[in-house]
């Protein structure tokens, strides 16, 4: 029987293709709670296993049939655990980089309409949200938030011309990779027009319609989370709100803002929110980031309007009640947002490491 290390690579096709395995998470719980893998188990003893405690994982009692895959902050707590499992008969890997690692894998779902094909590409390991808008044989892709290489397999296994790559705002919590694809495919990134990015790029201004294939996106600026804030109606039947309007929450309105700012983007936001509502109730909202981890479910992460609604009692409140709603809910702001939004600014983040720079939850939401 063999302990090895697993890369995230191995372990999300695993998922993927719904093999048997016991995912052991030996994080503290504020760390889990933070953030988590799916199905994934989670014994607290992370500072059992630093001091190397032989009855650390006294607890663990997994069929031994079944591989057992151990994740930690960063992959060295729990290759201790793997080692100690092994040592018990279990077959052990030791998840690679650990949660930072894992911060990269991710999985897809999709919905199909007569004349297009929305693929949403979930980061699971971050709850970052990307789109691959697909109409006879034409593409767009937006925000894309995951490696390129990701998109490219994608697009050139289906021998898809890429039309379109673009961005509803400027992020805060993950590097865009919008530029590097675009040029990738030598074509101009399309952004939300803004006087803040330091490259060249497409302004996309609202009310303006986008052709791919046979159908029209059309651009929906809606100001508050990010004063360029943009949504794209997808003939009128799906509508992508980035970090605008979530499921079951809005965007945060503080990121590099103080106080007074804060409220006038609140404020922005909450009329943003009234434009988007006074829409066809049965359109379909597909959001920019989720709040939980992604399920390998195949299930795409969707709401109608209607539903959002019904079930998010920010959306009943009136102005004033909404925006001081807003303003007392504010949530701890991503890791390492100002260093995010700098290297957004330029297009460029050759000189750090996309996972260390990443790491943490998204936190753009507020519910």
């Amino acid at each position: 029987m063999e302990q090895s290390e697993i890369n995230t690579n191995t372990l999300r096709a695993w998922l993927d293709t719904g093999k048997k395995v016991n995912i052991l998470d030996v994080r503290p719980m504020n760390e889990r709670e933070e953030w988590k893998i799916p199905g994934s188990i989670h014994i607290d003893a992370y500072d059992e296993l630093k001091k190397k405690n032989p009855e650390a994982l006294k607890l663990v009692d997994f069929d031994k049939s079944i591989p057992v895959v151990t994740v930690c902050a960063g992959g060295k707590t729990s290759l201790i655990a793997a080692e100690m499992l092994h040592n018990s008969g279990y077959e052990t890997y030791n998840l690679q980089g650990g949660m930072k690692g894992w911060s990269l894998s991710w999985n897809t779902a999709s919905i199909v309409f007569d004349d297009f094909e929305v693929i949403q590409f979930r980061r699971t390991g971050k709850g970052c949200l990307s789109y691959i808008i697909v109409s006879e044989q034409k593409a767009m892709v937006i925000d894309a938030s995951l490696p390129v290489e990701t998109y490219q397999e994608f697009l050139d296994h289906k021998a898809l011309t890429l039309k379109y790559v673009a961005d509803t705002h400027i992020h805060a919590d993950h590097l865009s990779r919008t530029k590097e694809l675009a040029e990738k495919y030598g074509i101009r990134p399309s952004l939300p027009s803004n006087d803040k990015l330091n490259y060249p790029f497409k302004d996309i201004v609202d009310g303006q319609d986008l052709s791919i294939g046979n159908i029209k996106v059309k651009a929906i600026h809606t100001p508050g989370h990010t004063l360029e804030s943009t949504c794209y109606l997808i003939n009128d039947k799906v509508l992508l709100t980035g970090d605008t309007l979530f499921t079951n929450g809005v965007g945060r309105p503080d990121l590099k803002a103080d106080k007074e700012e804060a409220v006038k983007k609140a404020t922005l936001l909450f009329h943003s929110i009234q434009k988007i509502i006074r829409l066809d109730q049965s359109i379909i909202v597909m959001p920019g980031h989720t709040s939980q981890p992604v399920e390998f479910d195949n299930q795409p992460i969707q709401s109608t309007l209607t539903q959002i609604v019904k079930n998010t009692p920010l959306l009943k409140e009136s102005e004033q009640e909404f925006v001081q709603s807003l303003l007392k809910r504010i949530p701890n702001p991503p890791e390492n947002y100002l260093k995010i939004v700098e290297k957004n600014l330029i297009g460029d983040f050759t000189d750090v490491n996309p996972i260390d720079l990443e790491a943490g939850a998204n936190r753009c939401a507020i519910s």
